[in-house]
C-alpha cells in the first residue's frame, strides 16, 4: 500500500442508509422499548411518554440544525472534539475529546454488563447455560473482531440487526392497532394531565437515553461518500426514525394494555422488561415473543459495535492530533481500521468484566446502572458545548447561516442539554442508586475530571507543538 493510504481511514465505504443503521444501532431501538420504556412508563409520567417523546424530538431537532450546519464545513472523525476545536479553540477540544472517551467508554461497559444479563436470561430459558460474564466475554470478542476489520463489514451487521429490531417492533405495534387494543384506539397523546404527571424530568431523561448516538454521524465522515451530503441527511434521518418509531410504538403499547392499567400492570411484573413481550404474546403469540428476546440480544450488541467504533474513532483522531500517543493515531495498514484505539477498548473492556465478575456484582443493577449514567452526563455536556461551539463558529467566521440555523435553535438545544446535565450531576446518585455511598460522588465527577485532564493535555500540546496545536479539529 502507498504511503498516501496509511493513517488514514478507509474513504467512501459508507453510504447513507449504512451511516444512519450504523448511528440508530447505539440507541438500540428494541433495547428502549423492552428496556427503558417500562421503568420510563414507571418512573416517569406514565401515559405522557408520548408526548414527551415528540418535545424530545423537536429538542434533537433543534440541536441537529446547527450539528448540520458546521458539519458542511468541518469533515473530520473527532466529531464533538472537531467542532469544539474550530469553534471554542483547542484546549476546550482536548477537554471534549477526553470526555468523549470517557464518556462512550461508560456507555461501552454499562452495556456489557447489560448484554450478559439478558443474554444469560434469553438463552438460558433454550438450554444455553451460562454465566453472565461468559456471554459478556464474547460479545467483547466479537465486537473487538469487527471494530479491528474494516468499517463496512460492522455496517453490514449492523443495517441487518437494526433493520430485524424494528421488524418485530411494527409487528407487535401493528398487531395492537389491527386488533384496537384494550379499549380502542382513542387516546389523546397532548393530555396536560398526562404530561405533567409523576416525574417530567425522568421522562425525558429516559427518552433522550433513547436518542444518545445519533450525534455520531458526523464520527464516520472521514469514511462517507459525498460526507457534505450524506451526514446532514444521516444526522435528520435517523433523529426522525427514533422520534417517529417511539412516539408511534409507546402509544400502542399504551394502547396495548390501557391508559388506566398501564403503570398498575408494569407494577404487578417481576420485571419490567417483560412488559413488552406479554403485549407480543397477549397480541401476535407463536415465535415472536420468543424472536423479540433473540433480537433484544442482537440490538444490544449492535449497540455494543456502535460505541466500539466511536470510541475507536475519537482514540484515532486524539492520536493523530497529539492528544494521545501517536500509536493511537495509527491506522491497520490492510484494513484502514483505528485498530489500536479497537484493541485498546477491548482490553479495557475485559478488565472491566474481570472486575465486576470476580466481585461478584450485578451485571444490571451494578455494571449497567452505575455505568452507563456516566455516558450520558458526558454526552449532554458535549453537546452543550457543540451547541455554543456551533454560535461561535458562525459569528467568529462570518459564513454563511441563518440566525434560526446558527443561533436561536444552538441556544435553545444548549441552554436545555446544560439544564439536564445539571440535574443527571446533581441527583447521580438518585439516579443510579448510589446515593449515600462515595460511588454517588466519584462516578459523575469522572466527566469534570476528563474534561480537566483533556484541557491539560491540550496545554501541553499548545506549549510543545503550537503549530499542531493551532491545527486541532482540521483534516
Amino acid at each position: 500500500m502507498s504511503i498516501a493510504g496509511t493513517n488514514q481511514l478507509r474513504k467512501n465505504s459508507l453510504g447513507l442508509i449504512a451511516v444512519t443503521f450504523m448511528v440508530i444501532s447505539a440507541a438500540a431501538p428494541l433495547t428502549g422499548v423492552a428496556g427503558a420504556m417500562p421503568i420510563a412508563f414507571l418512573l416517569g409520567n406514565g401515559p405522557g411518554i408520548p408526548a414527551t417523546f415528540v418535545f424530545v424530538t423537536l429538542l434533537m431537532l433543534a440541536f441537529a440544525v446547527g450539528y448540520v450546519a458546521m458539519s458542511r464545513h468541518i469533515t473530520n472523525a473527532g466529531a464533538f472534539y472537531a467542532y469544539a476545536a474550530r469553534g471554542l479553540g483547542g484546549r476546550t477540544a482536548g477537554a471534549v475529546a477526553i470526555v468523549a472517551l470517557v464518556a462512550y467508554n461508560a456507555m461501552q461497559f454499562g452495556l456489557i454488563g447489560l448484554f450478559g444479563g439478558i443474554a444469560a436470561g434469553v438463552f438460558g430459558e433454550h438450554g444455553a447455560f451460562l454465566p453472565w460474564w461468559g456471554w459478556s466475554l464474547i460479545a467483547i470478542l466479537l465486537v473487538g473482531f469487527f471494530g479491528y476489520r474494516q468499517v463496512d463489514l460492522s455496517a453490514k451487521v449492523l443495517v441487518f440487526i437494526v433493520a430485524l429490531e424494528y421488524l418485530v417492533v411494527l409487528i407487535v405495534d401493528f398487531a395492537i392497532l389491527g386488533k384496537g387494543g384494550a379499549n380502542g384506539l382513542s387516546m389523546n397523546l397532548f393530555d396536560t394531565n398526562a404530561i405533567f404527571s409523576g416525574s417530567l424530568t425522568a421522562a425525558v431523561l429516559f427518552c433522550m437515553g433513547c436518542f444518545i448516538g445519533f450525534e455520531a454521524t458526523t464520527i464516520y465522515a472521514e469514511e462517507t461518500r459525498e460526507p457534505e451530503k450524506t451526514i446532514p441527511r444521516a444526522t435528520y434521518l435517523s433523529v426522525l426514525m427514533i422520534g417517529i418509531f417511539f412516539v408511534f410504538t409507546t402509544w400502542l403499547m399504551i394502547v396495548g394494555v390501557g391508559v388506566d392499567k398501564l403503570v398498575p400492570t408494569i407494577q404487578g411484573l417481576p420485571d419490567p422488561s417483560v412488559f413488552f413481550f406479554d403485549l407480543a404474546g397477549q397480541y401476535v403469540g407463536g415465535p415472536v415473543p420468543a424472536i423479540a428476546g433473540v433480537l433484544l440480544v442482537s440490538s444490544l450488541f449492535a449497540a455494543l459495535s456502535a460505541f466500539h467504533n466511536y470510541i475507536a474513532r475519537y482514540s484515532y483522531v486524539a492520536g493523530r492530533e497529539g492528544l494521545l500517543p501517536a500509536v493511537f493515531g495509527r491506522t491497520h495498514d490492510t484494513h484502514q481500521s483505528p485498530h489500536i484505539g479497537s484493541v485498546v477498548q477491548s482490553v479495557g473492556a475485559l478488565v472491566v468484566l474481570a472486575f465486576f465478575a470476580g466481585m461478584g456484582l450485578d451485571p444490571v443493577l451494578n455494571m449497567f446502572t452505575w455505568i452507563s449514567q456516566i455516558g450520558t452526563l458526558g454526552v449532554l455536556g458535549m453537546m452543550t458545548v457543540t451547541s455554543l461551539a456551533v454560535i461561535v463558529f458562525f459569528r467568529r467566521t462570518g459564513l454563511a447561516g441563518s440566525p434560526l440555523t446558527t443561533l436561536v435553535l444552538p441556544l435553545i438545544s444548549g441552554l436545555v442539554m446544560a439544564s439536564l446535565f445539571v440535574y443527571i450531576f446533581l441527583h447521580f446518585g438518585d439516579l443510579t442508586g448510589t446515593a449515600g455511598g462515595v460511588l454517588g460522588i466519584v462516578l459523575p465527577s469522572l466527566i469534570p475530571v476528563a474534561a480537566i485532564v483533556g484541557y491539560l493535555l491540550a496545554l501541553r500540546l499548545e506549549r510543545t507543538d503550537p503549530v499542531r496545536f493551532a491545527r486541532m479539529g482540521h483534516n
